[in-house]
């Protein structure tokens, strides 16, 4: 069953996908139907998941799905994993490759790959005040409130001579 993605609560189990280039306006307009039908006919085990899928930044397909509901099961999860390599093909543009960084500079997202994060941090060029797009966070609640953060923040920090820092209440 397709909700909009702010229907869902904080604890919703979320996916993202990040996409190899930024999408067009276009792009994201023409996927749209295709993620609500996902959403809409996604299932487990022959029970309807309460879902929703929405593009932000232009350059992350975000999946979500209310466990409370019905949680997603090994065959589901292969539905979505398949459902996204069609949008690949859709799009004409990476979803499912996991080699590449995103740090958010200057308002616009910006990609690295993984085997230049050393050069860019000695170049100065990302730092731990730099906010990273982490894509392996698990709730709704998390976007929400962790995406993007400092870098310094994130696994990142070890790249920076730190250890992983939680903010302090203030």
């Amino acid at each position: 069953m397709y909700v909009a993605f702010d229907q869902l609560p904080p604890e919703a189990r979320v996916w993202i996908y990040q996409a190899s280039r930024p999408l067009t306006s276009a792009e994201i307009l023409a996927a749209l139907p295709g993620l609500a039908r996902f959403a809409e006919e996604w299932t487990s085990h022959g029970r309807s998941l309460r879902a929703s899928a929405q593009f932000l930044h232009q350059q992350f397909l975000i999946i979500g799905l209310d466990e409370g509901i019905a949680g997603a099961s090994g065959c589901s999860i292969d539905a979505s994993v398949r459902f996204i390599g069609q949008l690949e093909q859709q799009l004409g543009a990476e979803l499912l490759e996991k080699s590449r960084l995103a740090f958010l500079r200057g308002g616009t997202v910006q990609l690295l790959r993984q085997s230049e994060l050393k050069a860019a941090v000695a170049a100065g060029t990302v730092g731990p005040d730099t906010f990273y797009f982490d894509n392996t966070l698990a709730t709704k609640g998390e976007l929400d409130t962790q995406w993007p953060r400092p870098a310094g923040q994130t696994w990142l920090a070890r790249y920076f001579g730190q250890g992983a820092k939680t903010p302090q209440p203030a």
